[in-house]
Formats: structure tokens, sequence, C-alpha cells
């Protein structure tokens, strides 16, 4: 589903594979919808260009960037900040936490999968439980336009509505030891208040037969990972 209506949005560009803007478009209509901030981190920023996009923020060590690449962003009027190498966090993390300090209430994040660091691809869904997005909507995009998002159940039960064309493919992974009380509706394979464990592939594959599926879950936190029938498998 697109952003909500009133929906401060901030678009994270990474370094890694992006999808082609056409389509996304296709695929989640309105995924942009309120954009308010483009932050690049690093290299990502070659992304902008092609995605129709114009940089806001860039933040980076510069390792991945080139340096005319850099000071046309400055020259466009782009703030930079320049990180230093050794750091606890990697730039697409800084680059989050500017997105939220810029005030958004949600966060796409592009480029995040694929590239040659498996390293990263993992660091960067995890992101997705990040302290700064407690309480606001966070999606990240592969170069196929799945989409991944999570539901974090630590405060209580909570629900998520799951918009999209029949057939798409809906995975639920559990991002923790367990993922408990998850129950589903709109879904081919029905899922009933059960517990999904790392390690174990239950939730994966399963199939939406309506355009608007719920996911719930009672405890944990879920990974919830969408592939739209539109992009090629």
């Amino acid at each position: 589903m697109p952003p909500e209506a009133g929906t401060i949005l901030a678009i994270v560009l990474a370094g890694g594979a992006v999808p082609a803007r056409a389509d996304l478009d296709a695929a989640w209509p309105g995924w942009d919808a309120g954009l308010d901030t483009v932050v690049a981190a690093d290299g990502g920023a070659r992304h902008a260009s092609a995605l129709g996009l114009a940089v806001d923020h860039w933040v980076g060590d510069g390792d991945s960037i080139e340096p005319a690449r850099l000071e046309a962003l400055r020259a466009s009027g782009a703030t930079i900040d320049r990180l230093p190498e050794a750091k606890d966090e990697t730039d697409t993390e800084v680059a989050l936490e500017r997105a939220v300090a810029a005030g958004a209430d949600a966060v796409v994040v592009l480029g995040g999968l694929g590239g040659a660091r498996v390293d990263h691809a993992l660091a960067n869904v995890e992101l997705l439980a990040h302290p700064a997005l407690q309480g606001r909507r966070a999606w990240l995009f592969d170069e196929r336009c799945a989409r991944l998002s999570l539901r974090d159940a630590s405060a209580g039960v909570t629900s998520r509505r799951l918009e999209g064309r029949i057939g798409d493919v809906i995975s639920l992974l559990p991002l923790g030891d367990v993922a408990a009380g998850v129950t589903t509706a709109g879904l081919r394979y029905p899922l009933a208040g059960e517990a999904l464990f790392l390690g174990g592939t239950r939730g994966v594959s399963n199939v939406r037969i309506h355009p608007e599926a719920t996911v719930t879950l009672e405890g944990g936190r879920l990974l919830l990972i969408e592939t739209p029938v539109t992009v090629d498998s």
C-alpha cells in the first residue's frame, strides 16, 4: 500500500541495486506519495537521476562516489555531510537517521539490497528494526520491486494491511528467535495464531488471493516480503 495521505516521506538511496522507476511505479502505484526529502548514502547518489529524484542531503565517507558527482551535488544545493572512514555505523544507517531527523514519518530505502556486499544487504534488512523507525513506517525495495517491511509486536498485538495484486507472493519470516501468534487473512495458505521460528521456512511463498491481505502478530518481530507478479521471476 502507498504511504497514507499526509505522510511525510523520505527516500534513502543506498549503493546496491535499484529497480527501474517505471517498474516500481507499475508494481506499487503511489509508492512515493508524500515525498519530502531524498537522502543519498555515498555512492547511492548515482541512482537519483534514473529514478527522477533530486538529492537534498548526501552523507558518506566518500569511498564510493566520484569527486565530480559529489561536487555536482554540492552545486545543486544538496547539503554535504562528509563522514570519517572509521565509524560505528554504515553510511546507509546514518542516511536513515538523517531522513528521520529531517521530519520524515515514513522512509523508503532503495539500493539497500543487491550488489557485491551480502553483509551490507543483511545489515540493511535489519535497519528496518532501527530504533529511529519506532512508530514510523518503513519499506525496503529490491531491484525486482519486492517490498520488505517489518512488524514489531514488542509493545503489543499489531496488524498490517498488505494491499496489492492477487497472485503476489508474500513471505513471512521471523526476525528474531520466534514470531508468535501469526494470523493471516486474504492469503492462500492461512495461518491462525501460529508461531514462526528462526531457521524454519513455514512462512515462505504464500500467495495473495484478495487485493487486501492482513497479517496480525502477537509477539516478536516479523519481516514481510511482498513480491509483485508484475515483475518477472
